[in-house]
């Protein structure tokens, strides 16, 4: 009962907070992200002693199995430049146009009566997540810049960290008109449970991680969830591929970040390729040592190389109908063999989680039927799976990446953050009122004339 009355209490607090924002103006939110960027900086060493001894405790649990190694990849904030990354991440967001207040709907209903559809904050988000500390800062700058207050909740792997990074952000906000609350850490799973069931305070769920994290999330909850389960992303090579990109595009798909929910999972080949384009691909996957998991088509050619490659034999094994539906998270790809570019996207269609898929082609008309025909969020045409995400496409970070239909789809940035709300003005003597419409006699007709507005006239921020 203590933890749901500390549950409530939160959420009550983020609500307050958000609605309080709402009279706060745009300006405000930019000056917060520049206290967060130097708040963070200010705390640097700080947080990476927090997140090295994070990473320590969760090495002990990856050695005696309790933990996979590609979540431990993921709470590394050292790994390349990942921490650069996340502050300049903070910048490109503060510096992007604001997503509020925009006018996608004009309408004079009858002289002097104005109807406005406008963009507007979600609400109150809870964004549930695993391992990545990073997510706290990239999801605290998209709710502030979008207008949205969040309550964040990371994985216990990276408890440490993401304490010192929440720490960060509410010294940054209490330097500005936005109250610190805005923006607030929890630690426990029975704090998840007990804010999932207040739909009166949260608006929208976002949780990122695991197939069973979200699928646990979706089935636990009254409150709208965005989000996806798996990345079973893939890249099908086209009858017409050029053999330089179909290496390329592959391996980059498989390689770059094998972790990550956009790499490639299935490698699918036209079946005309199986001499000429796979013999190339297979040989730069093996010597980036990618574990190929074949067909029987695909691993007869493997076979039938001479010299065979040096690690055919530990890297090369049948495929097992689970794993086209495995998100393998490792070097790991699964192979198929397909005979034309129709059974590929049925075979996508129904084998994929809907997230990202590539070909790889010269031909023009089959990229258009492959872009048109696969049912996923981000379909490419001679381009990495890696390209879907949200600071790639120019979002500045992202929130997440949703695989559903309503509302957002895809990498989920600003505009994803944002909803609408219909403003309306009277400036008759008396006001209007539905009475006086109708068909009858003595009745007023509605105009309906459509105008263009950049902004509702009488809903400016101070």
């Amino acid at each position: 009962m203590a933890g749901d009355d500390a549950a409530r209490s939160i959420a009550r607090a983020a609500k307050t907070a958000f609605e309080a924002s709402q009279l706060v103006p745009p300006s405000e939110r930019i000056k917060a992200l520049q206290e967060i960027r130097k708040e963070l900086e200010a705390a640097r060493d700080a947080i990476l002693a927090a997140n090295r001894a994070d990473l320590e405790a969760a090495q002990k649990e990856v050695d005696v199995g309790r933990m996979s190694g590609s979540l431990l990849k993921r709470l590394d904030l050292t790994k390349g430049d990942k921490w650069d990354s996340m502050l300049q991440g903070i910048t490109d967001v503060a510096k992007l146009p604001d997503p509020t207040g925009i006018v996608t709907y004009a309408n004079e209903l009858d002289d002097g009566l104005e109807l406005y559809r406008v963009s507007c904050p979600i609400g109150v988000l809870l964004v549930i997540f695993e391992a990545r500390p990073e997510v706290v800062v990239n999801i605290a700058a998209l709710a502030i810049k979008s207008g949205n207050a969040a309550i964040l909740k990371g994985g216990k792997e990276s408890n440490e960290t993401a304490q010192l990074l929440s720490k960060a952000i509410q010294t940054a906000l209490s330097k500005t008109a936005i109250s610190p609350d805005y923006i607030q850490a929890i630690q426990t799973r029975a704090e998840v449970s007990a804010l999932l069931e207040l739909d009166q305070y949260i608006d929208l769920v976002i949780p990122r991680g695991s197939n069973s994290l979200v699928r646990s999330i979706q089935n636990s909850t009254r409150i709208p969830v965005m989000g996806h389960a798996d990345g079973l992303c893939s890249v099908y090579i086209d009858q017409a591929a050029d053999i330089n990109k179909a290496v390329r595009i592959a391996v980059d798909s498989k390689t770059d970040y094998p972790a990550a929910c956009n790499a490639a999972e299935t490698l699918i080949l036209h079946e005309s390729v199986l001499s000429t384009v796979w013999p190339e691909v297979a040989k730069a996957l093996l010597a980036a040592d990618v574990k190929l998991l074949c067909d029987e088509p695909s691993f007869a050619v493997l076979r039938s190389l001479s010299p065979p490659p040096s690690n055919l034999a530990s890297h090369v094994e049948p495929s097992t109908p689970e794993a086209y539906t495995t998100e393998h998270l490792s070097l790991t790809l699964s192979v198929k063999t397909l005979p034309s570019l129709a059974e590929a996207i049925q075979w996508i269609n129904a084998h994929s989680s809907h997230h990202t898929d590539s070909i790889v082609t010269e031909d023009e008309r089959a990229a258009s039927t492959f872009c048109r025909g696969v049912d996923s969020a981000g379909t490419f045409v001679n381009a990495s799976t890696r390209f879907a995400d949200g600071f790639r496409y120019g979002f500045g970070t992202e929130v997440g990446i949703s695989t559903g239909r309503i509302h957002a789809r895809g990498p989920v940035g600003l505009e994803g953050l944002v909803t609408y709300k219909y403003m309306m003005r009277s400036k008759g003597e008396q006001g209007h009122i539905v009475g006086e419409f109708g068909v009858g006699e003595g009745k007023k007709r509605y105009k309906h004339r459509r105008f263009e507005a950049s902004a509702v006239p009488f809903s400016e921020t101070g």
